[in-house]
Formats: structure tokens, sequence, C-alpha cells
């Protein structure tokens, strides 16, 4: 994949089908704190209400094939923020997400500077979304086991982190 073509931008109301057409599929969403979105209602309503402080679509030629979240912490917390992201099946494993989430970077830390350290908890069986992490220049930090309930099933997960002084390589 031509790196050239993935941007980040915010969503716009004409990204509903394309926004449904990977939020809709339950490999995509198994990993992610939103559940699995049934109906152009339900994608119009994520796109206009969303309570993400910092939410991107990943795009390709323009075109919506993922997300990148960041939720800055708040109080004794606003040093740090969680980041998250989504790709459509079709286009796992083509270095897109790890690109995105390099790109993300700067502009989460430049529009809240202060946050020291985003960080990414990752469930402990989803060695794709490690590599991505690793790829993005995260560190791995350690486990949790037993962490949290996720989606019904209690969660081990995997603690990576990228400081506001690393490099993104």
């Amino acid at each position: 994949m031509d790196s050239s073509r993935i941007t980040l931008r915010p969503y716009r109301s004409t990204d509903v089908d394309d926004l449904l057409s990977w939020a809709s599929d339950d490999r995509v969403t198994r990993s992610i704190h939103f559940n699995t979105l049934t109906s152009k209602e339900d994608a119009l309503t994520f796109i206009d209400k969303s309570s993400i402080p910092w939410r991107r679509s990943i795009c390709i030629d323009d075109r919506s094939i993922g997300i990148v979240v960041a939720r800055p912490g708040s109080g004794d917390d606003r040093c740090r923020a969680a980041i998250g992201y989504a790709l459509a099946v079709e286009y796992w494993g083509q270095g897109i997400t790890p690109k995105a989430v390099k790109m993300a970077i700067p502009v989460i830390l430049e529009e809240f500077p202060e946050i020291v350290r985003l960080q990414a908890l990752s469930d402990a069986e989803n060695k794709a979304s490690h590599r991505v992490l690793e790829k993005a220049g995260f560190v791995k930090e350690g486990m949790f086991r037993k962490y949290f309930y996720f989606k019904g099933e209690i969660k081990d997960v995997v603690l990576y982190s990228f400081l506001s002084t690393d490099s993104i390589p």
C-alpha cells in the first residue's frame, strides 16, 4: 500500500455507508470499545454524537476504512491518554494501521499539550494489535491478568506506552 494514500480526518456524514461497511463486521468490532453497528441510523449517530474526545477516520483515497481514537485523562490523569484503533478487514495486514497510529501521535500530542503518555491496553490474545503498537513505536510494559470484563469475558491485557519524548519510527 502506498502510504501517501493514507490520511486521517474527522468523520463526515457522507462517511455513513463506508463506516457501516466496516463497523458492522463483528471481526472488526470484537476488540474495540463500541458495539457492532447494525444500521445507517447507528452509523449516523456514531458520526454525529460521539463522546470520544479525539477521533479520526482512517482513509484510503479519502474513503473511510477505519478509526483512530484517543481518550485523554482528566484531573490527575491529564498527563495520559488511551489510544485505540480499528480497520476494515479487507485492509488488514497491509501496514495501514501502524501508519495511521504513527500519523495520529503528533497530532494528539499537539492538540492535548498536557499529555506526556499515550497508552493502549490490548487483548493479550490479539497479536496483530501488539504488532501494530510495536511498529508505531509503542513499548510493551507488561500484562495485567484478568484485568477487566470486555464484551462479557474477563480479559488479560497487555499494556503498551508511547511517551512524548519517544521518537516515532
